[in-house]
């Protein structure tokens, strides 16, 4: 495990140039401005945004990033000739691998992110988690990689880290060998932009409409996966992995104010929540700070504008997707890396306007039950089932004519 005692930490950040991504290096620049931690960037990854890829590079003054689009690879060579570029699909795992660190934010969305956090983790790195794929695809596989390279997940997900320090600030979670008395965890959810929307309009909701989220600012596919409720089906997977409860003892509830992040019931029947404003700043110092705690650039709690808490069942006859989350842990296996390869197909589509907005969990769904899942040993039986779901959907695409998005 790596020492957070350290006088400087190195960091690297996989996704820089995401929302999370972004939102990181602005919490570090926070951080070593006001003097509550030396953290310095070692590394810097990124898909294809090459503007802000160097303008980051420059900033933190990182001699070291990859780019996954190696069209592009020149550019940045020749913006920052003092740099190591690595570049192409592996560019990310090439960066954890050649450059010494003690701690990685894994900020790659999807697939893509899985194998350079993998490598993290063997590495012994402490890991800051927005990349859900890891535990949704390959949960199997880190549990014991934690365990051999000693490495620390701390997850960023509002939700998961809302039930981190829950756990934590119980006394009985800090005894080695002891799990606190949980009856179960509730991941809030804050219902995206179609709510309160009938199922026939939703189903037919332009990608401008499912972009629109009511308080969170993210990313196009994050965005999506909010809008189907697919977020919550793979954070239902990751909150699995991440506690080791098993299904019956992960629910979930509608919050649309975003105000309680998620919150432990225990056994006595008392319950610990989490609650702050929607500024994903607040997890991600969390977990670039924990153990500790220190003043924050996230915005404060206005107490004088909150009017109510409303909290609402899941309607799953209109969100379909997070009962998919459920049969995903009970079915074990490749199960989670066919629904997430699936899921990212169909939203990709849907963001190039192929199919409709009520086609991509049909698909995620059609595929979780039409591809058997196969026992997760290692990586390429990750990368194999990952593989066949793409196809599958890809195939799925092919045959129908489908109604084009607006």
């Amino acid at each position: 495990m790596t020492d957070r005692s350290a006088s400087t930490r190195r960091l690297i950040v996989l996704g820089s140039t995401g929302s999370i991504g972004t939102n990181t290096l602005n919490v570090v620049d926070y951080l070593n401005r006001s003097a509550s931690s030396s953290i310095q960037v070692v590394g810097l990854a990124a898909g294809c945004n090459v503007k802000t890829l160097i303008d980051q590079a420059r900033w933190f003054k990182v001699k070291h990033v990859a780019i996954a689009d190696a069209a592009q690879s020149q550019d940045v060579r020749q913006a920052l000739p003092d740099c190591t570029v690595f570049a192409g699909p592996d560019a990310a795992l090439k960066l954890v691998k050649e450059v010494q660190a003690t701690d990685c934010a894994a900020a790659i969305v999807g697939a893509a992110g899985l194998a350079p956090t993998l490598e993290a983790i063997r590495l012994g790195l402490t890991i800051s988690l927005s990349n859900k794929e890891t535990l949704v695809a390959a949960g199997e596989l880190v549990r014991p990689m934690l365990k051999a390279s000693g490495a620390r997940l701390i997850p960023v997900d509002s939700e998961h880290s809302a039930i981190f320090q829950c756990l934590n600030t119980h006394s009985g979670a800090a005894v080695p060998g002891q799990r606190p008395p949980v009856k179960r965890i509730v991941l809030t959810a804050s219902g995206g932009p179609f709510r309160t929307t009938d199922k026939l309009t939703m189903d037919n909701a332009t990608v401008d409409q499912a972009l629109r989220h009511p308080t969170w600012s993210m990313g196009p596919k994050v965005s999506i996966d909010s809008a189907t409720m697919m977020n919550k089906t793979l954070e239902v997977i990751e909150a699995h992995w991440l506690f080791d409860l098993p299904g019956e003892k992960i629910d979930l509830l509608v919050h649309p104010e975003s105000v309680v992040h998620s919150f432990v019931e225990f056994t006595d029947n008392s319950i610990l929540a989490q609650l702050g404003p929607p500024d994903m700043r607040t997890p991600i110092q969390y977990a670039l700070t924990y153990p500790n705690r220190v003043g924050s650039c996230s915005d404060a709690m206005d107490w004088s504008t909150l009017r109510g808490l409303t909290f609402e069942p899941v309607d799953f006859d209109r969100f379909k997707a997070p009962r998919l989350g459920y049969q995903v842990i009970e079915a074990g296996g490749t199960a989670g890396a066919i629904l997430n390869a699936a899921n990212e197909v169909a939203v990709k589509a849907f963001l190039e306007r192929r199919i409709p907005f009520g086609r991509i969990v049909e698909l995620a769904d059609q595929a979780l039950t039409e591809i058997p899942p196969g026992p997760l040993d290692n990586l390429e039986a990750v990368t194999e089932a990952d593989r066949l779901a793409r196809d599958w959907v890809e195939n799925k695409l092919a045959e129908a004519t489908m109604t084009p998005a607006r």
